[in-house]
């Protein structure tokens, strides 16, 4: 069942409407101008995601630490740009496949299910859209992307088309996310952690400084950690390693 609310909005004179899933798995359509954030934010993808045999797209969940909830993903770039959002610390909630987007384009009625949905800690909301290098260039995605566009701005949102990073900047925040759940580390180590990495400056330092104390598998963890925060920081353009040279955050 689909709950109707409020008026429509309109963007170049026209109606545009949004359908989007509350957390409790109701549906609710809205004129555009009065999509509530907050419960996009919380709730759950607009659209089912089927898994079956023989699938081009890998599909899954990863459970975010900005939210402590589980965000779905439809293949592994959207995974990547996920990734890079929960290790965002100006990022505080990730919701994907977050609404339905209804209105006309020109003379044609146009249907888009944006990939992500971005809420900032200064309230600014980034909407993304997800496409592989080879369709950047497509004509019809790029017609989607100037529709979406114009409609995000409407709504004083930030649009981004995303196709990948850097290569190793992505896999040193996929690796850093491995660590991203504290209560699986020794988190009795973390001021000692940050105190030693006054001193030295590289992570194999930390791991030396405190070999007398903690084994290194009990210490390399709360480093990767502490990176995974922010607490630490670290030039993530090349390879993770015992030379990385680390400071401590401001």
């Amino acid at each position: 069942m689909v709950v109707e609310l409020g008026e429509t909005g309109t963007t170049e004179g026209r109606t545009v409407r949004a359908i989007y899933r509350r957390a409790g798995d109701q549906l609710v359509e809205v004129g555009l101008d009065r999509l509530s954030v907050e419960e996009v934010a919380a709730g759950q993808p607009v659209r089912e995601f089927r898994w079956y045999r023989g699938r081009k797209h890998y599909s899954g969940w990863y459970h975010a630490a900005t939210t402590g909830r589980l965000v779905a993903y439809e293949s592994r770039l959207e995974l990547a740009r996920i990734l890079l959002a929960d290790f965002d610390r100006d990022v505080v909630s990730i919701a994907a496949q977050p609404f339905q987007l209804i209105g006309p384009d020109g003379d044609r009625l146009r249907r888009h299910v944006p990939d992500l949905f971005l809420v900032h800690c200064d309230g600014l909301v980034t909407v993304v859209d997800v496409k592989a290098p080879s369709r950047m260039k497509d004509s019809k995605v790029i017609a989607q992307f100037d529709w979406t566009s114009r409609l995000c701005s409407s709504r004083g949102w930030v649009y981004e088309t995303w196709s990948g990073a850097e290569a190793t900047v992505v896999e040193n925040v996929r690796f850093l996310a491995g660590y991203r759940r504290r209560h699986l580390l020794e988190a009795s180590l973390v001021p000692q952690v940050l105190e030693t990495a006054h001193q030295q400056s590289t992570i194999g330092g930390i791991e030396a400084a405190l070999a007398t104390q903690y084994p290194a598998e009990a210490v390399r963890p709360v480093v990767l950690h502490l990176l995974w925060c922010g607490d630490l920081l670290a030039e993530l353009r090349t390879p993770l390693g015992r030379t990385t040279s680390i400071r401590a955050a401001a």
